[in-house]
């Protein structure tokens, strides 16, 4: 039988594992495709999975579905997401990952136990204008094509540099004000000339609301950008950080699947 994976939490949160050494339901909890959802023991954490046919393709409600059971989890234990899609091809590939993985699994929860995610999302207006760049699509003379070409790569070096370092500052803001335990940032540029940042925080989570009051009022002083927040959320960013550095990639086929290299942020 395979299994659907979606995170990895500690059996003590789960109070009917105390008495059950195989998997056991969770009561009104349904995941991907509306199958069962089950706490699967492994040592002293449990992983919430449920029965998967692997001739099922997923789509975006499963993606939904997927996030929605981790949520429901983070309700009651410290959590690990898998990545979308993580498939064991039954239980021994399932036991033997978890089992070659725990003690890092156990320090991982321990990190992180007792923290949530908060996430911002900042629009700020593209200081440099649309302008430059579309010079490069401007039919020149073929004369003037070499100089012209220079000139734009200077220029548009320079309206990098100019957006870099209002993308420091405004991230440099940002964790002045809010003073996040740890934090994840990047930066894009979107067709309408505005950069966004997204911005994941990791917070105490008796401090959420400290943190949405935080946000109100930054988000009145600062008028000149867009700002939106989303969560308090499993900490998806903060879970990748701790794996990232020392696992490669997951691999696709299900008796490949790797716990470890599995667990990644999960959240659009």
């Amino acid at each position: 039988m395979a299994w659907y994976a979606y995170c990895i939490g500690e059996k003590q949160a789960f109070p009917e594992l105390a008495r059950h050494r195989k998997p056991v339901p969770m009561e009104s909890v349904l995941g991907v495709s509306g199958n069962q959802v089950f706490l699967y023991p492994a040592s002293d954490l449990a992983v919430i999975v449920s029965e998967h046919n692997p001739q099922e393709a997923l789509n975006q409600k499963s993606g939904v579905d997927h996030a929605r059971v981790i949520a429901d989890c983070f309700q009651h234990s410290t959590v690990l997401p898998f990545r979308f899609g993580t498939i064991f091809g039954d239980d021994e590939a399932l036991r033997k990952s978890i089992r070659s993985n725990q003690r890092q699994f156990l320090g991982n929860i321990e990190k992180l136990r007792g923290k949530t995610e908060m996430h911002l999302k900042i629009f700020v207006e593209d200081c440099c204008g649309k302008e430059l760049e579309r010079s490069f699509d401007r039919h020149l003379p073929a004369e003037s094509v070499g100089r012209e070409y220079l000139s734009n790569l200077r220029e548009n070096a320079a309206r990098t540099r100019e957006r870099q370092t209002r993308a420091r500052a405004v991230s440099f803001q940002m964790h002045r004000l809010f003073m996040p335990l740890d934090e994840e940032v990047s930066c894009r540029l979107t067709e309408s000339g505005k950069m966004v940042l997204d911005i994941a925080h990791l917070i105490d989570r008796k401090c959420v609301e400290r943190y949405h009051n935080k946000f109100s009022s930054t988000s009145a002083m600062m008028k000149e950008c867009h700002l939106q927040l989303s969560g308090p959320w499993p900490p998806y960013h903060f879970v990748h950080r701790l794996t990232r550095g020392a696992h490669a990639p997951a691999a696709a086929a299900a008796e490949k699947t790797s716990a470890a290299t599995a667990l990644q942020p999960a959240m659009a």
